[in-house]
């Protein structure tokens, strides 16, 4: 049978009052009434129930959080830092997939909300008007991480994507190259795709160039759509000398499908990206790459929805944090 608190006050000879303020943290328990509580806890192998304590409490102390894929190690990274901000503050996480896909988000998030959870991050790609309606049907707190909304209307913590974009591009100017293509994620993703796209083209027109339509090809963020592109690039009458790709598993795609086709990195062709997932200092040559500090982007995110579900003040609800561009060996001069 299920213990109740009604058993452990039993057992330990107090009220179930003084239980609640036990299990609760109250302060204001004696210690040896608070040691014999938790040892007729033990003894009882009694667990509180957290969904009778949230209906009390009107708090679940469960934060909800989607994610786009699960499998990306960038997202992996984003996810450690909430989590590690989330159990210092003593919140539990639901972790939700959503698979880049519009409706599964939507479902995600109105799910999410159904089990009431005290706040919700968001990870997602372009921020639409049914995740605004969604988002808007929901009481407690949300902010988006490593995604904005065109607006800035929620709260939101990321990176600028478009600068991030121009350094890497410009870093490939800076070596002497002007045939420079662009590995791009969709231009409907506001950050990763669109944004990125216009900083390697503000790089370009700055430098004189205009944007050469055949050296743009769009993949979907994998590794085997940077190899596509990659080969699209090797066939043309007059190749590239760089690639700027806007993630680092496209950019290593892209280094393989070169490799496959008998040149070298980056003799033949350089290659930069954005993002510094582990794989890049594994990849050979090793890859040059602009890192968004992705933990970071997750503890702040996490620690700036803690402040808006305690009632906290905040003086920014929408933070860009640095990035930094890793010179490793995937680009050289020409």
């Amino acid at each position: 049978m299920t213990v109740t608190i009604y058993d452990v006050a039993r057992e330990a000879g107090v009220s179930m009052a003084t239980v609640s303020r036990v299990v609760n943290n109250n302060p204001n328990v004696k210690p040896q009434t608070r040691k014999k509580v938790f040892e007729a806890i033990e003894r009882l192998g009694y667990r509180p129930n957290a969904v009778a304590r949230g209906l009390a409490s009107k708090k679940t102390t469960t934060v909800g959080v989607v994610i786009p894929d699960i499998s990306n190690a960038i997202f992996a990274e984003v996810a450690r830092g909430i989590e590690d901000i989330a159990n210092m503050y003593h919140y539990n996480i639901i972790l939700c997939n959503a698979d880049k896909r519009k409706d599964k988000e939507i479902r995600v998030i109105n799910t999410l909300l159904e089990k009431q959870v005290d706040g919700l991050l968001f990870m997602g790609g372009a921020v639409t008007d049914e995740h605004i309606q969604a988002f808007n049907t929901s009481n407690v707190p949300i902010v988006l991480c490593a995604t904005t909304d065109e607006k800035g209307t929620i709260p939101s913590v990321d990176i600028d994507h478009e600068s991030a974009a121009y350094d890497a591009v410009k870093r490939l100017l800076g070596e002497g190259h002007r045939r420079i293509a662009m590995i791009s994620g969709t231009l409907q993703d506001p950050a990763n795709g669109y944004a990125r796209y216009q900083g390697y083209k503000r790089a370009l027109e700055q430098a004189g160039l205009t944007v050469d339509e055949d050296l743009v090809r769009i993949g979907n963020y994998k590794y085997e759509s940077g190899m596509e592109a990659a080969q699209h690039f090797i066939g043309l009458p007059e190749r590239p000398t760089a690639v700027f790709a806007a993630n680092d598993e496209m950019a290593i795609g892209a280094i393989h499908a070169i490799q496959d086709a008998g040149l070298k990195v980056p003799s033949d062709i350089s290659v930069i990206s954005v993002d510094n997932i582990r794989m890049a200092s594994m990849v050979r040559p090793q890859l040059t790459t602009v890192a968004q500090p992705m933990y970071d982007i997750g503890a702040v995110a996490m620690r700036l929805l803690t402040k808006l579900m305690k009632k906290e003040a905040v003086e920014n609800a929408r933070v860009v944090l640095p990035h930094e561009l890793i010179v490793r060996q995937s680009v050289a001069s020409v």
